[in-house]
């Protein structure tokens, strides 16, 4: 799920790669840039170790996935807010991706998947060989549901990368790693109506969400080359589960790692509101919209209005009218996303109804019922009927 100030020449250009370079340290450097959101430099050096091992399946995955991301992230459909919802639909219209990055992906991840079959062919026991096999067929079905909205068209991929992650762990119990697919998988399944549960246990998933969560938090104490992957994947759960301290604390350690991606930041501000922390919110939001000002790399579509959405958020919670005013007066700019806007009428709805504005209140709510129902919000419309 991509970082700040591209002051460094470093952080724009990376350097030549060393002859002795593996190609897992070149995918660690270009993780690093990934998840710092400088996209450009990581896949600048995936491509090198493609070039360098063109028959290293994990180099070919390594880059579609960092390309997925980078498509979110054009969408601007990269936070929390886009998978709290629902996990059968985003909570914003979806536009096509670019057909270049959209043609690289399929070619890199079909390259991916190719390598890993002739892989466990060559070698049935070689739990590596499965690993790389279920992860990229599993790459491959995340992006045709989130970039391409084929929810069923993606759930052959996902039950073949299921079956092939519990291979893994068959043929090396030890291997944590696998638990990032599985955990995923079985968390999704809980969360479904009972009768999509029980054709999903028919189909052969596992299910439990205990259990998945428990597999995700192993994974990411695994220190592997998914932890990254893990870590984003708990911050959306926790958050899910209502376990905000536990999401604000990975979040600690992702910055620390990453402090170049000021959508850490903002997500860590989201987590603090959502937890009732509003202090907190407001004081990590007004950083990372420092850092966001400072920032002259590409920016997400509408974040600017994000950005003060969020803070103003936390301004409503601490009755600081007139600044919380002029965040979401931002928010409903021209630029901004429809959710967006139709969230931050919300937020002035509950502003209105502190100063005893009830009628209001009202056409602020109305409007957000308005908006979300377009752009697909459903927790916002449950939300403005609610104050209404």
């Amino acid at each position: 799920m991509p970082a700040i100030g591209l002051a460094l020449l470093v952080w724009m250009v990376p350097a030549a790669a060393r002859p002795e370079q593996s190609g897992r340290e070149l995918r660690s450097r270009a993780a690093d840039f990934t998840y710092n959101l400088d996209y450009e430099p990581a896949v600048a050096l995936l491509r090198q170790a493609i070039a360098a091992d063109p028959n290293d399946s994990a180099n070919h995955r390594a880059l579609a996935s960092t390309i997925w991301l980078e498509i979110l992230f054009r969408r601007g459909a990269v936070t929390v807010d886009h998978y709290l919802g629902s996990f059968t639909r985003t909570n914003v219209d979806m536009k096509n991706p670019p057909a270049d990055l959209d043609a690289e992906f399929k070619r890199e991840v079909g390259r991916a998947i190719d390598l890993s079959e002739r892989r466990t062919a060559a070698a049935p026991r070689d739990a590596q060989a499965h690993f790389e096999l279920g992860t990229s067929v599993g790459l491959q079905a995340t992006y045709i549901a989130s970039v391409e909205g084929r929810l069923l068209a993606g759930f052959r991929a996902a039950r073949r990368s299921y079956d092939e992650q519990e291979r893994v762990l068959e043929l090396d119990p030890r291997r944590k790693d696998a638990g990032l697919i599985l955990g995923t998988y079985r968390y999704l399944v809980s969360t479904l109506t009972l009768p999509m549960r029980l054709m999903a246990y028919v189909a052969g998933f596992g299910g439990g969400k205990d259990r998945g969560l428990k597999m995700i938090e192993e994974t990411a104490q695994a220190g592997e080359e998914n932890r990254t992957d893990a870590e984003f994947a708990l911050v959306l759960l926790y958050n899910r589960e209502r376990r905000y301290e536990d999401a604000i604390r990975v979040l600690g350690d992702l910055r620390r790692r990453y402090p170049r991606n000021r959508l850490i930041v903002l997500e860590a501000g989201s987590t603090a509101a959502r937890a009732q922390r509003a202090a907190d919110a407001d004081r990590l939001l007004t950083e990372g919209l420092a850092m966001f000002a400072r920032d002259t790399r590409p920016k997400m579509p509408g974040e600017t209005a994000l950005w003060h959405y969020k803070r103003g958020i936390a301004r409503v919670m601490l009755r600081r009218r007139d600044d919380a005013l002029a965040d979401l007066r931002v928010a409903l700019g021209p630029d901004a996303a429809g959710w967006v806007q139709g969230r931050a009428h919300v937020e002035l709805a509950r502003l209105a109804l502190q100063q005893g504005d009830r009628s209001g209140a009202a056409r602020e709510a109305a409007a957000a019922v308005a908006l979300c129902e377009k752009h697909g919000d459903p927790l916002c419309v449950a939300d403005a009927k609610g104050l209404k």
